[in-house]
């Protein structure tokens, strides 16, 4: 005799398969019939304390903002005055063969390294000399020196 094609296992598939279709037909007839939102519990309104109500905002209390005073990013920048940053010193030692010196700040005792890299002039030890500071590997380094 033969096997019959149909077995259990395909039976138990099309049986669920029936009862899933029948589920979702019966879920799509309900929502036609009984609609959950309205227009009305579409809306979410924001208070002036930033919390999400269902009730809309009282008129009496809109703030108008000028469009024009919202900065974005930074800042435009005032007109002010640029801080001189050329400084003055003497030549405390300058090894010429070496290439390197130190400057003794006029206005303090601080002593800055300086490349030979770093003049414009040619210098001596004693001359006074204008400088500008960078931030070197071992601290801060006077760069752009020239006579006064």
């Amino acid at each position: 005799m033969a096997r019959p094609q149909e077995t259990f296992n395909k039976k138990e598939q099309e049986k669920l398969r029936a009862k899933k279709r029948k589920e979702k037909q019966e879920k799509k007839e309900a929502r036609k019939a009984n609609p959950k939102l309205s227009g009305e519990d579409l809306y979410v309104y924001v208070d002036e304390n930033g919390h999400l109500t269902s009730t809309p905002p009282d008129p009496s209390k809109k703030i108008i903002v000028d469009v024009e005073t919202i900065e974005i990013g930074i800042p435009k920048r005032e007109d002010t005055e640029e801080v001189d940053t050329e400084r003055k010193g003497i030549v405390d030692f300058y090894d010429t063969s070496k290439g390197f010196g130190f400057i003794k700040e006029l206005d303090s005792d601080n002593k800055f390294f300086f490349h030979v890299k770093g003049l414009i002039d040619e210098v001596k030890e004693g001359n006074k000399v204008t400088y500008e500071l960078e931030k070197g590997m071992k601290g801060m380094n006077a760069v752009r020196v020239k006579k006064i």
